[in-house]
């Protein structure tokens, strides 16, 4: 069977490509295998279990969850950031001292900044290393962001999108906060070949279904993030009046976003 052509097989080989290559690239390949799941936890974009699941022959293997809401609405680098933020607290079970209940000790977030992850109480420089609700954000150069780059260039993508979600879902970096051993919040992306990365590409009106809101996850003009684009035909999204110069022909991007604000600016 073409795994392609089947969603679920797809998505899991994608998340299991992801694991795999961050345990070779940042964990010396000794994380062992766990289950990913996908989970809809409110106000978290992931977490890890210990030891959650088990088979038939007495085996345990530890459990980490990704929220799939937040695939199409943050940048790909984000969900890579949850996935490592993840490991790390899997790492920490089997070869250190995890702190009590759902604390976040000096020993895991040292291993996190190892790897270039800042733990951060507040996903921003200047937020407390420890505690129990935390965040993190990419040390720019680190080894997270060159593991990133690395994966990017074998094709990586996540193919499938949540169309819907929940209303309520954290918007900025210091609402994505780890408050059940899980969860990562929004990166320093200095590499422009990771902005190219940015998975929002789904558009779609406000509706109702189920109880779900489908939110309009593609950045308007008065979003926080806006479409840059290269005169070679590359398009990046990221935070407003950034100046980008394009990696592979040296184009300047420019933001539709901010020539309609001139526009608008002119008019009033």
């Amino acid at each position: 069977m073409n795994t392609r052509t089947v969603p679920t097989h797809q998505t899991y080989a994608e998340l299991q490509q992801a694991y795999d290559h961050f345990n070779s690239a940042l964990f010396d390949g000794k994380l062992p295998n766990c289950l990913i799941t996908l989970q809809r936890e409110k106000r978290s974009m992931g977490y890890f279990s210990s030891q959650r699941f088990v088979d038939a022959q007495g085996t345990y293997t530890d459990e980490i969850a990704m929220n799939p809401a937040y695939f199409a609405v943050v940048p790909l680098i984000e969900t890579m950031q949850t996935l490592v933020h993840e490991m790390c607290h899997l790492w920490q079970f089997h070869f250190g001292k995890p702190g009590r209940g759902r604390y976040h000790n000096e020993e895991w977030a040292s291993k996190m900044e190892a790897i270039g992850l800042m733990p951060s109480s507040t996903g921003q420089p200047g937020g407390a290393r420890t505690g129990q609700l935390m965040a993190d954000y990419a040390i720019e150069d680190g080894k997270f962001v060159k593991a990133c780059a690395d994966l990017l260039t074998q094709s990586f993508c996540l193919t499938w999108y949540d169309r819907f979600s929940h209303a309520d879902a954290p918007r900025s970096a210091g609402e994505r906060l780890d408050s059940s051993v899980g969860g990562g919040a929004a990166p320093i992306i200095a590499l422009p070949a990771l902005t190219q990365a940015l998975a929002p590409r789904l558009s779609s009106t406000t509706s109702t279904t189920q109880g779900e809101v489908a939110v309009q996850v593609k950045p308007t003009g008065n979003s926080n993030r806006w479409k840059y684009v290269c005169p070679c035909g590359t398009s990046v999204w990221g935070k407003p009046k950034l100046k980008i110069i394009c990696g592979s022909c040296e184009g300047v991007f420019t933001s539709t976003d901010a020539a309609r604000l001139n526009s608008s600016d002119d008019m009033s």
